[in-house]
């Protein structure tokens, strides 16, 4: 079985953030534990760890003001690793006001941080989730993103 850093993430998601029954916080150890045990290499563990810790608010914080109208442009290398159906779909959530220009950069910032050169649009859309998922005072509009999300997905979730 070939699995990656964002396999990792996906299944932390499922079953620490999405499962209301899970105990949300289990100490690093058991959970790295934990997951050695569901299959996963400990370097993909502990980068999945470090992308984590990454996912801080505080540290991404946009200090530029947006605009209605800005158009974001995409770097390169960003080109590289979001085609052109992902680069469309943040936009299409922007418009739906979905994700702010600040959620926009950490969603961007997050995907450039994935050690992966495979990239898709389905795990774009876990990268949005997550990045929604911990942003302040998010909870209450959390379902109908994840509905939107996810409901070109046959079936639901990806993994």
């Amino acid at each position: 079985m070939k699995e990656n850093m964002i396999d990792v993430l996906m299944y932390l998601f499922e079953h620490y953030y999405m499962d209301e029954e899970t105990e949300l916080s289990p100490d690093r150890e058991s959970l790295h534990s934990e997951l050695v045990e569901a299959g996963f290499p400990p370097r993909d563990i502990n980068q999945a760890f470090e992308w984590l810790e990454g996912l801080s608010v505080e540290q991404h914080q946009i200090h530029a003001p947006q605009t209605e109208n800005a158009l974001r442009i995409y770097s390169e290398i960003e080109c590289e690793r979001l085609e052109t159906e992902s680069r469309g779909f943040i936009l299409f959530l922007e418009q739906m006001g979905i994700l702010a220009p600040d959620a926009r950069e950490r969603v961007i910032e997050r995907v450039m941080a994935l050690d992966t050169d495979d990239f898709d649009l389905g795990q774009l859309k876990w990268v949005i989730l997550m990045v929604l998922f911990n942003e302040p005072g998010a909870e209450a509009a959390y379902a109908w993103r994840e509905d939107l999300v996810f409901e070109a997905t046959p079936g639901g979730f990806l993994h």
